[in-house]
């Protein structure tokens, strides 16, 4: 896990420098406007509260698996993607807002991250030291304040609308890895039932939703059509028209074979862990290995089961 964090701190550290995310004179976190980056506030502040707990527990790995899964899954993953277009685009506000916003979470997770791996941000706070303005702190992070960030900050209005459209393209994306449907394929994100905050949220984002979702548009329906999958996030109901792009009875067969060789393996996993003398004398990372294991394939067969029950969608 930390050579994960290491390289993904690396690379985020990386992408700001070459995109001019540089420290704002006076910023306050607080003066952030754009729903996206009153998001990413809001999630660091909650990261900083789970690690602050960890670390008064002395839960040096329960702080390492919140810092990994901030960096990795909410930072990188999601919020340096939805900001690409914001950073390249003609909107200049816009832009020196979300650099601005971007160089302070940096500096944020820096801190964070410096009890669990103290040489690498140690490094790396050296590294952004000329990023725009001075930090009030000029001296090693070792000798920084520790992040005390106010529950204030956290937007529950921009949690909800930038959750609605993770949640968007996250589920869509599975729709289309699961039904096997071609990257190729461009078929539009059909909103049928969602409030109008949703609406608005889902209209404003959908420049952003098309490219990543790799969908031709996001269209207002009143019914799913024929041929088109559904489902549910957060109370509104999305589909995806993939009837063209799939064969029918070869990605039936598809699925039912890859879960039968699913179903054989938890079998044998479930066996093992059932082996009283297998969990007694094994070493426990092999046990625990195959507990881990065991979770995966039992959620793959969750979702390829779930493919098979949507199949008879594309039919109607």
């Amino acid at each position: 896990m930390n050579a994960v964090i290491s390289a993904t701190e690396n690379l985020a550290a990386s992408f700001a420098q070459l995109n001019g995310c540089a420290r704002e004179a006076g910023f306050s976190p607080d003066r952030a406007t754009m729903p996206l980056n009153r998001w990413i506030v809001g999630e660091t502040v909650h990261t900083a509260k789970a690690v602050t707990d960890a670390l008064a527990e002395c839960s040096f790995g329960e702080a390492a698996d919140v810092l990994y899964r901030f960096i990795w899954n909410v930072f990188c993953d999601w919020y340096i993607e939805l900001i690409k277009p914001t950073l390249s685009g003609a909107d200049i506000a816009a832009r020196d807002e979300t650099r601005a916003v971007t160089a302070w979470v940096l500096d944020v997770t820096f801190k964070l991250l410096h009890p669990v791996m103290p040489f690498l941000t140690e490094e790396l706070w050296a590294q952004t030291s000329d990023l725009g303005a001075p930090r009030e702190h000029q001296g090693f992070l070792m000798t920084a304040a520790w992040p005390q960030l106010a529950e204030s900050l956290i937007d529950r209005a921009a949690d909800a609308e930038i959750g609605l459209i993770i949640d968007a393209i996250s589920e869509g994306r599975s729709v289309r890895q699961e039904l096997n449907v071609p990257t190729s394929a461009r078929p539009p994100l059909l909103v049928v039932e969602a409030s109008e905050t949703q609406r608005k949220a889902m209209k404003a984002s959908a420049p952003l939703i098309a490219q990543l979702l790799r969908v031709s548009e996001v269209r207002f329906v009143r019914a799913v059509p024929a041929g088109a999958i559904s489902y549910v996030i957060a109370g509104a109901t999305l589909a995806l028209p993939v009837a063209e792009f799939i064969e029918l009875t070869a990605e039936r067969a598809r699925l039912a074979k890859e879960l039968a060789s699913l179903g054989v393996e938890a079998d044998k996993l479930s066996k093992k862990l059932g082996n009283p003398d297998f969990v007694a004398r094994a070493p426990e990372q092999v046990v625990e290995d195959t507990r881990e294991r065991f979770a995966e394939t039992e959620a793959a067969k969750g979702k390829l089961e779930a493919a098979l029950a949507r199949l008879p969608a594309v039919l109607q």
